[in-house]
């Protein structure tokens, strides 16, 4: 399988990579995107001519950010805003079930990280239920909308954070082992790995491909949960690696060029179950080398197929409750 490289890298910009592209026609959903990389995702594929419609739990801030994107697009008819809450199933089947003809992009890009302890509407620990059970419930309920698309894309948004911690499948919520915030975003983050790579088993045939991504170290409102002590050795950190030759930090525009990337970049056509960062399939490595490359156990496909029944039977059963 060969490693898929791209002209872009960790400086490019989200605009900058859709530069000549041409969406015309084509619809998408970012999640998430009233701040941050969503954003700027949105506004990339907007301005390369999508239909875009901002799936967000705050709507008034959806509503601001759709009007700014407006603006600076000269696309008065091109975005939509649409009320998606990931952390309560009502609200995810109330999205699906109002959607209406094909889509070909959906980008999981929302999340939460290091929270406290804490669950969803439906009792699920709070990162998997809100990174991975809530995007699985979109995707899977937007499928029909995706297939008749004929070529659509699936954009999850992981992290180097994956590296943390694999998919503990026999404790999920953390009902058996003290929480961790840490350990928890880990799972999560390697469950949307996962679920890129096993979503691109079951539905490759249906014209449907999964990647999953690593934007870059990236100051959003992602970390609203840390402690003022937390954000400040962050800092001392991101500074000593950046000295270090690590990595660096990146805009919001640079962070969301990755999303984009796999979501129009015809180098990525038909490719999927892959990990990307800086615009490139990253390395499968035992260690991340700075905030590098992927582990092994995102990428195992028996774990990928076990977490989607796992998955599956959550929501049933969760359903079948009300």
């Amino acid at each position: 399988m060969t490693r898929i490289t791209s002209p872009f890298g960790s400086t490019s910009t989200a605009l900058e990579v859709v530069d000549g592209a041409d969406l015309t026609g084509r619809r998408a959903v970012v999640t998430g995107a009233s701040s941050g990389i969503g954003v700027e995702t949105a506004r990339a594929l907007v301005h390369a001519g999508a239909d875009v419609t901002l799936a967000v739990r705050d709507t008034a801030a959806g509503e601001r950010t759709a009007a700014d994107l407006r603006r600076t697009s000269g696309r008065d008819d091109a975005v939509h805003v649409a009320a998606l809450d990931l952390a309560d199933l009502a609200s995810v089947d109330a999205f699906t079930a109002a959607w209406e003809g094909p889509l070909h992009v959906l980008v999981a890009n929302a999340g939460v990280m290091d929270t406290p302890r804490g669950t969803t509407a439906q009792g699920w620990e709070t990162q998997l239920g809100t990174n991975h059970l809530g995007h699985f419930a979109l995707a899977t309920g937007l499928h029909d909308a995706l297939a008749a698309a004929g070529d659509a894309r699936v954009v999850v948004v992981s992290s180097s954070g994956h590296a943390a911690s694999p998919v503990v499948l026999d404790d999920l919520m953390f009902e058996h082992r003290a929480y961790d915030g840490g350990l928890a975003y880990g799972q999560s983050k390697t469950a949307n790995v996962l679920f890129a790579v096993e979503a691109t088993r079951r539905w490759a045939g249906d014209g449907i491909t999964a990647n999953a991504l690593m934007p870059g170290g990236i100051w959003t409102p992602l970390q609203r949960h840390w402690s003022a002590e937390q954000r400040a050795a962050a800092e001392r950190q991101s500074e000593q690696a950046e000295a270090a030759g690590l990595f660096r930090m990146k805009s919001t525009e640079q962070g969301a060029a990755t999303s984009v990337f796999l979501a129009t970049s015809p180098l990525v056509a038909g490719v999927g179950g892959r990990y990307f960062e800086d615009c490139h399939e990253a390395e499968v490595v035992e260690q991340l080398d700075g905030l590098h490359g992927v582990l092994p156990h995102a990428l195992d496909a028996d774990d990928a197929r076990l977490l989607w029944d796992v998955s599956e039977e959550l929501l049933a059963a969760a359903r079948a409750q009300g």
